[in-house]
């Protein structure tokens, strides 16, 4: 059977599964899985063009990456067949564990499991179904391998899933303001002391992918509307999930059902592998597939939150520099409780408040973005900017955010 295969690729054209190994990966039931979880979770409702999904960015980060090991190839730096292979299987497995609709449930199902720790565990165990043939790229992804520069292509301020996410959700969405100029920043990538640094000339092409960054995250993955309707998602969830655990029946598939009647957290998946093969079950579909059920159930607030997201009537959103007053917020519960007719614990789960944070360089981290001067020394990037704008960049902006629902208006 011919495992070269090569997909054709909306955002970079055709992209080449270069071994077996990798292309065996990508038929495993694990990945296929990533064909049913959105890329950009409720972002459709804002932008329709957005219904890409993992499977989708897991390709295109395999890509970036192989584009960057023969860019750092051509520049002298000794990479093995076995590390290269190593890599891609690295960034391409990425995402594995990530849990429906991406980002906005990782809270609402679980108790503090991220995501990469699931697909940590997922890695683990493709890694006995292929006789140990995945265990110097999780040595890659957990940064455990001597090379360091493996990991930070995978994981840091400037890796492939970065440069991957920013191409392919601004080409989705239409904000071509969000390009990252990725292939100038692979170009300029080199090797210093087995660390990722980049040509002393990509100064400007870093500071124009960090704009990009913070310019995708306002206006997209923190879009007041986006996060109206993620903010819904997650709490018609909690809704259903504190009511299962109340004894209340919950229409949901087998596998959702699990999830809302017990608590599970990081140690239940490190002790019972059965946990892990019923989280691989779950998809977009069985959360959609509940809200529709849910729309119809006789709790008030379960199907008031579950109609509104299905015809896309979303709580209104209002923006503050600062946080929301005691008084504001008491004042907003009284009118959805005279609205709605609901007891204060009831009308306080239809309004939600949060806070939003964005800084597109964090210059205190210990994975800073790195440049090699003329002068062979390494040097931060805000160090080798003549330009104000990376620093600037660099500051933690907040806002904070109050959703209800607009009858009470």
């Amino acid at each position: 059977m011919n495992k070269k295969k090569i997909f054709n690729d909306p955002v970079y054209g055709f992209v080449t599964i270069p071994t077996e190994l990798l292309f065996d990966l990508i038929e495993h039931r694990y990945f296929q899985r990533l064909r049913r979880i959105q890329q950009l979770g409720l972002t459709g409702f804002v932008y329709p063009g957005a219904l890409h999904t993992r499977f989708h960015h897991a390709l295109g980060a395999m890509h970036l990456m192989q584009l960057a090991l023969r860019t750092l190839k051509d520049k002298g730096v000794k990479i093995s067949a076995a590390e290269g292979e190593a890599a891609l299987a690295a960034i391409l497995l990425h995402d594995v564990g990530h849990g429906p609709l991406s980002h906005a449930l990782e809270t609402a199902i679980f108790q503090d499991v991220p995501h990469e720790q699931l697909s940590l565990y997922l890695m683990q165990r493709l890694n006995e179904e292929f006789g140990g043939k995945l265990s110097l790229a999780i040595e890659i992804f957990q940064g455990t391998y001597s090379r360091t520069f493996f990991h930070q292509l995978v994981s840091s301020q400037l890796d492939m899933d970065r440069l991957d996410y920013l191409n392919r959700d601004s080409f989705y969405t239409g904000v071509e303001e969000g390009r990252p100029g990725a292939d100038r920043l692979i170009k300029m990538l080199r090797v210093a002391n087995e660390r990722l640094v980049l040509e002393e000339k990509a100064v400007y092409s870093v500071e124009n992918f960090l704009v990009s960054r913070r310019l995708m995250y306002w206006q997209v993955y923190l879009h007041k509307t986006v996060t109206s309707a993620e903010q819904m998602v997650i709490r018609v969830v909690q809704r259903a999930r504190d009511l299962a655990r109340r004894g209340v029946d919950i229409p949901a598939t087998s596998c959702l059902s699990y999830f809302l009647g017990r608590s599970v957290s990081l140690l239940d998946f490190e002790n019972d592998d059965k946990i892990l093969s019923r989280f691989v079950e779950l998809d977009d579909h069985d959360i959609w597939s509940a809200i529709k059920s849910w729309a119809g159930h006789p709790d008030k607030v379960l199907s008031y939150l579950a109609k509104s997201i299905l015809h896309r009537n979303l709580l209104k959103i209002v923006l503050s520099a600062e946080p929301f007053d005691e008084e504001f917020r008491l004042g907003i519960q009284e009118l959805i409780e005279a609205q709605f007719n609901l007891p204060p614990d009831e009308a306080a789960l239809l309004m939600i408040t949060g806070s939003l944070s964005n800084s597109a360089y964090n210059a205190q981290s210990q994975e800073p973005i790195e440049i090699l001067t003329k002068k062979g020394e390494v040097v931060n990037v805000m160090e080798a900017s003549d330009l104000p704008n990376i620093r600037a960049l660099s500051q933690r902006v907040e806002k904070y955010y109050i959703c209800y629902p607009k009858e009470i208006i």
